[in-house]
């Protein structure tokens, strides 16, 4: 009895020795995890620097959402925008609140800033603000609820068919770049392109027996957009002249390139165009993107599908496609009046009686 006695006894001082030291490692695991958890709330602190937030969302932009350099520019700069004014009014980026975003908004059409301008900055603003979220510096996003100014509808700029023959008869032919501007007008006017995705197009881009082209859009993304005839037509006289060239090591497989050798820059280009629309008496304020436009409303004039033309242009969403094309009110009209079934039994009734229709 007194031997079993002694058993139990053991038993229960080691039991209690392990209770001890499981209670003692719970305290350290627990100082542990608590020092932990401020160690992070201290580094994240420390990460709040606008400077160091601002360089890992530009990298998100770059790496996360595969941006071109280009757009994550544009995204920098209007961020700067209201980094400066909140530097001005001494304001955390951490800590901004709507009526701040709404000061700042306010103070874009003080500076004069158009509605479009003011749309796209704050349109920056709120993805800047999502990646705070996202990534753990926020937990509410205080732009949910910032408006963007009404736009009224844009309609830009377009020529015609004519205005294009027009825009590429006024070259002087017997310029050495000639037969590149106007493969340069037919490309942009023919397949739709961005002027960044002119100025980027690749020799193994083109599938020219095919008639086809190859594209790289924004965010990397490729697309095959057809080529009409005439611009391979105007291609070939200028790879005539290409070849002639003293073409700089690296650039030999860009399509179009400039007199040292280079490929072109979108600002060259952009001045080229603006150039023979003095030449060919356009009046029209154009730019490289206005024969993308006329590209699009072409098309749509021409009876192409909605849903074709957008995967043309490369754009992820159709409204974006609807918004930028467009059916003069003349031609509109004129498809009423041939197509509609009531229009039609009075076009055949006066012509029958040989009156005119339109009054």
């Amino acid at each position: 009895m007194i031997r079993l006695l002694r058993k139990y006894t053991t038993i229960f001082q080691k039991s209690l020795s392990n209770l001890h030291f499981f209670v003692r490692r719970t305290t350290v695991f627990k100082k542990i995890r608590n020092f932990a958890l401020q160690h992070e709330t201290q580094m994240k602190k420390t990460d709040s620097a606008p400077d160091s937030i601002v360089k890992n969302y530009l990298r998100y932009l770059k790496l996360g959402r595969n941006y071109s350099p280009n757009t994550v520019d544009g995204y920098h700069r209007d961020l700067r925008k209201l980094l400066d004014y909140l530097h001005r009014e001494t304001v955390s980026v951490l800590d901004v609140k709507l009526e701040h975003l709404q000061h700042f908004a306010a103070t874009l059409h003080e500076l004069g800033i158009g509605p479009s301008s003011q749309a796209r900055i704050l349109s920056g603003i709120r993805a800047f603000y999502r990646f705070l979220l996202l990534d753990g510096y926020l937990t509410a996003d205080p732009t949910e609820l910032l408006e963007s100014p009404t736009l009224g509808e844009h309609l830009p700029e377009v020529l015609s068919t004519a205005e294009v023959d027009a825009l590429e008869a006024s070259l002087d032919m017997s310029k050495p770049e000639s037969h590149r501007n106007r493969a340069i007008i037919e490309v942009l006017f023919s397949c739709g392109l961005r002027v960044s995705e002119l100025t980027h197009l690749r020799l193994s881009d083109l599938f020219l027996s095919d008639r086809f082209i190859r594209v790289l859009g924004k965010g990397n993304k490729e697309r095959l957009v057809p080529i009409s005839p005439k611009a391979i037509k105007e291609l070939d006289l200028w790879f005539e002249d290409r070849r002639r060239m003293d073409i700089k090591p690296g650039e030999e497989d860009y399509v179009f390139l400039n007199r040292r050798g280079s490929h072109l820059t979108r600002t060259m280009i952009l001045i080229m165009i603006k150039r023979q629309a003095l030449q060919a008496g356009i009046t029209k304020t154009i730019s490289p993107h206005t024969l993308r436009h006329s590209f699009a409303t072409a098309l749509l004039e021409g009876g192409a599908d909605l849903r074709a033309i957008q995967a043309m242009l490369g754009h992820e969403d159709i409204s974006t496609t609807e918004i930028y094309t467009h059916i003069d009110t003349h031609t509109l009209r004129q498809e009423i009046l041939e197509h509609h079934p009531r229009n039609r039994r009075e076009i055949i009734r006066g012509q029958k009686a040989d009156l005119p229709i339109d009054h």
